[in-house]
């Protein structure tokens, strides 16, 4: 089952368009909203990754002798 949260949405809604790019070719419309849903997934992306490495913490172990 396809979880329903706004991402898969908006990546699903990208492959349908890129399906129908291959086929049939998108209208100008189409490929500006093409554009804008791989910007607003590109922005979760960096947004997942910049909360992922916010969290990262650096220690530093004592040397080895």
């Amino acid at each position: 089952m396809l979880s329903t949260s706004p991402i898969n949405i908006i990546i699903e809604r990208i492959n349908e368009l890129a399906r129908k790019k291959k086929s049939d070719g998108l209208e100008e419309w189409e490929r500006d909203e093409q554009e804008a849903l791989r910007q607003e997934y590109l922005s979760f992306i960096r947004g997942q990754v910049h909360d992922a490495l916010s969290k990262v913490q650096i220690t530093e172990d004592p040397p080895i002798h």
